[in-house]
């Protein structure tokens, strides 16, 4: 097998792309033939040793992924060879083979695509758990979502617009904002270009939003939080400009507002019953065609750092995936 491996965790140029064996799966595992994996934040995170997670080196990046098992380990009985999987285990995606441990693995129904399966659990996890779980959105009510055009933003439109709610879309560009009034956006801002604040006051009457879905941080926090509703929720999802806001708290307060925060991966741990409902739901919502990865392009997965060079550029609409 091959695999891109970090061998020092200084950044994207060391990474190299080496053969090495083949492992077998011990007990409670399974080896996977990639075909397909998604690139999200946190698999540059870790690869510069930024993330909370500190794999032991070397390890292979690449935290969700789909194929098809190769061979399973001792106890597996839900899953077979020759079934096709979707799986988020944290690290080794970005190579032709992995070990996964048999948990993790969703088996996949016939007709779903491993493009579209390497770019799912992470995004439509995360925004369910975020908008259904923490925001407890209802059909009728307006979210903000900051950073719309990215993955988990395109997944949290889709997954609002199927609850019924109104979403106001903002991107930094004005393409990124078309991109999302095609799935589904009611409204958009480009706040590259127009004040947050007064374009929220304006696509809302003057009331603010319901829920504000942040996996951006940095600047445009504060004013997004100063806008929230009576009553809003402030979903605290990630910090994808970098910095980390410090927030006013006398702000929660005079809106009668949450601050939530929004951990899906703890979420799962702590809670893998109601996990399994949702991920049934949302492979549900697949099915019925009310949700759909948007994906920004496909590339080999010997070109993954010109992959990662185009991620940085904030240039990405939906999810970047690499196939073998």
């Amino acid at each position: 097998m091959h695999a891109w491996l970090c061998e020092n965790p200084v950044g994207v140029d060391a990474l190299q792309w080496k053969e090495i064996p083949t492992p077998q799966p011990k007990a409670s595992e399974v080896l996977i033939e990639i075909k397909a994996a998604s690139l999200n934040f946190p698999d540059l995170l870790i690869v510069q040793n930024k993330y909370q997670m500190k794999p032991a080196l070397p390890f292979v990046p690449g935290s969700e992924y789909a194929g098809v098992v190769a061979a399973v380990g001792e106890g597996v009985t839900h899953l077979k060879v020759g079934q096709s999987v979707a799986c988020l285990s944290g690290t080794g995606g970005f190579g032709t083979h992995t070990i996964a441990p048999a948990a993790l693995c969703m088996p996949l129904p016939p007709g779903f695509p491993h493009v579209d399966a390497a770019a799912f659990i992470m995004i439509y996890a995360t925004s369910h758990h975020a908008l259904v779980d923490r925001g407890q959105l209802k059909a009728g009510e307006t979210v903000l979502v900051l950073g719309a055009a990215g993955g988990v933003g395109t997944a949290a439109i889709q997954i609002a617009k199927t609850l019924g709610a109104r979403v106001i879309a903002a991107a930094s560009t004005d393409e990124k904002c078309e991109l999302c009034k095609s799935i589904g956006a009611d409204a958009t801002i480009n706040y590259t270009k127009e004040s947050l604040r007064d374009a929220i006051k304006a696509a809302t009457d003057g009331k603010g939003p319901d829920v504000i879905y942040d996996s951006v941080g940095g600047d445009f926090a504060e004013p997004a939080f100063r806008s929230i509703a009576w009553r809003g929720r402030y979903l605290v999802v990630g910090f994808a400009s970098g910095p980390i806001p410090s927030l006013p708290l006398n702000l929660t307060l005079l809106k009668g507002a949450s601050l939530v925060g929004v951990f899906w991966g703890d979420f799962a741990r702590r809670e893998p019953k109601a996990n399994a409902a949702m991920m049934a739901e949302l492979a549900g919502w697949y099915a019925q065609g009310k949700i759909k990865p948007v994906i920004d392009s496909t590339m080999p997965m010997s070109e993954l750092k010109a992959a990662y060079a185009h991620m940085g550029s904030r240039g990405v609409k939906g999810k970047l995936v690499m196939v073998n």
